[in-house]
């Protein structure tokens, strides 16, 4: 090796193999945390269970690894959303669809959140609770501090949150049920704007 050189690169598939087994797993848990088994998400990542297990030593370990990746992505994808400089309706409009696109496009994830708000007997509630409840603060604040002078008078704004992101939840995690029963075209952020906002 020369002087100032540092070592050849890792493996591009070795480093990856940690988020190609979060992929996996996201997918086995989203059919329910009981039914997945670690050798079919080991296999679905391209590798040999003693492998998974090196990088997540147990399947509790790899389903909060999940589930912590799942409101970290959310997070952010949520908080980009708050920052932007338009007003408080056109945020708004933007949180919900930010959050919408976001399960629209990782299906799984809403299909984990509806099991585990369902499964008593799944790990994921305290790890839900440890995620759910501090995103939910920070959309709380953000609701109650910009929209001031805005939101319908009364408002009980926690709720009203729940009731537009259950909503979501609900409609992504539907499936083949969802044109059926929902129709072609989302209306969470219209529904949001009536909820939320005073004068539409």
């Amino acid at each position: 090796m020369f002087p100032g050189m540092g070592r050849p690169p890792a493996d591009a598939a070795a480093m990856a193999t940690p988020e190609r087994l979060l992929d996996a797993a996201e997918q086995a848990f989203a059919q329910g945390y009981g039914a997945a088994r670690l050798e079919d998400i080991a296999a679905a990542a391209g590798i040999r269970r003693p492998s998974l297990l090196y990088h997540y030593p147990s399947k509790d370990s790899l389903y909060a690894a999940v589930v912590h990746r799942t409101f970290a992505r959310l997070g952010a994808t949520l908080m980009e959303a708050m920052a932007r400089r338009l007003s408080f309706a056109e945020r708004l409009d933007g949180v919900v669809d930010s959050y919408a696109r976001f399960l629209a496009d990782n299906p799984a994830h809403a299909q984990i959140l509806v099991r585990e708000l369902i499964d008593a007997q799944g790990p994921g509630r305290a790890i839900l609770l440890e995620e759910v409840v501090p995103l939910l603060d920070v959309l709380e604040r953000f609701v109650r501090v910009e929209g001031r002078g805005l939101l319908r008078p009364e408002l009980p704004v926690r709720a009203a949150i729940l009731q537009v992101a259950g909503a979501i939840v609900l409609r992504c995690a539907a499936g083949a049920l969802q044109q059926p029963l929902w129709g072609p075209v989302d209306h969470a952020r219209a529904l949001a704007r009536l909820l939320f906002l005073e004068e539409v």
